[in-house]
């Protein structure tokens, strides 16, 4: 396969690929991603990814309440570890049975996450989604609250590096300014069809923390085409961005490009974002991403692509975003 550029993450130091294997997916989320991944084949991805010139994984104690975690930890022990040069990041999660998330859930959390894992330390944890769990801002960095907790784990050496992951582009925005984080992810909301995360993406490296941008393709829609797959952030697409898909599907077509390399390499080649996560759910993915990562893109497509206008909405909440 081709290689792949890789860069820094930040002030973290750690070199990754540009792709990032995202690995929610493997922990058989039907809920979320509208499929199923039996772990045969959740396995074999992953070893395709060990075999590929991706050299960053993503996934989290939430994705399948372990379960993405456990499957990495299995094909990790069949490695002897994890191998040199790579990264892989997880995330601290609340309880998903009481939403509970607070000091001691963080602790238990990477606790499972190492056990699940297989590892000793962890290179790069994020807070995560602290805004289902109703969680404000404030209390979450609270003396004594979970985000203590988890700087208490770097400052143990249990983990290197502290970032956060959440949806809600201002209170991404609110903990990057705190300074308590190294790396930020955002997710669904700087794609082809939705620049909401402008804001955050820009002020976060004004502040030096490396923006991580997950979900190019929307959860699915501009991988596989509005008519295959017209799902987009975990849900079912609203008719407007099902006809923007499509007109950007139009225009793909006329340059003989692939929507999904046009909606991968938007990301990529944005030079804030250091890497972009893409979910991974069987070992035919891989190699495919890598193709799409570094299919050649006429800058005649990008000027065309700029017509369509990007929708001005969370794609989670619909609220739409205030004008600047």
């Amino acid at each position: 396969m081709t290689a792949l550029p890789h860069r820094i993450l930040g002030r973290t130091g750690l070199e990754v690929s540009v792709v990032c294997a995202g690995c929610a997916p493997l922990g058989d989320m039907p809920e979320a991603f509208g499929y199923r991944v039996p772990e045969e084949r959740a396995l074999a991805t992953l070893r395709a990814v060990f075999r590929s010139p991706i050299t960053f994984l993503d996934t989290a104690a939430a994705y399948g309440d372990g379960e993405s975690e456990r499957r990495i930890g299995l094909v990790l022990r069949e490695l002897g570890g994890l191998p040199p040069g790579y990264v892989l990041a997880t995330k601290a999660d609340r309880d998903l049975a009481t939403g509970r998330f607070d000091a001691d859930q963080v602790r238990r959390s990477v606790e499972r996450s190492l056990r699940l894992l297989g590892l000793e330390r962890l290179q790069l944890v994020y807070f995560h989604d602290p805004e289902h769990a109703r969680l404000s801002v404030a209390d979450a960095m609270a003396p004594g609250g979970p985000v203590e907790a988890l700087l208490a784990l770097r400052d143990e050496g249990v983990i290197q590096h502290v970032g956060v992951a959440a949806g809600p582009i201002d209170m991404l925005i609110a903990y990057v300014e705190t300074g308590a984080f190294d790396v930020v992810i955002t997710h669904n909301r700087y794609t082809l069809l939705n620049r909401t995360a402008e804001p955050l993406v820009q002020r976060a490296t004004e502040l030096g923390v490396a923006v991580v941008n997950a979900a190019p393709y929307g959860s699915g829609l501009l991988a596989k085409g509005p008519d295959a797959f017209p799902r987009y952030a975990y849900r079912t697409a609203r008719p407007e961005e099902l006809e923007r898909a499509r007109q950007l599907q139009t225009i793909c077509a006329r340059h003989g490009v692939p929507l999904a390399a046009a909606a991968l390499q938007f990301s990529l080649r944005d030079p804030r974002i250091v890497a972009t996560i893409v979910g991974m759910s069987r070992p035919e993915r891989v190699e495919e991403t890598v193709r799409l990562a570094t299919w050649p893109i006429p800058e005649a497509l990008w000027e065309e692509l700029a017509t369509v206008l990007p929708l001005p909405y969370d794609p989670q909440t619909g609220q739409l975003l205030a004008p600047e």
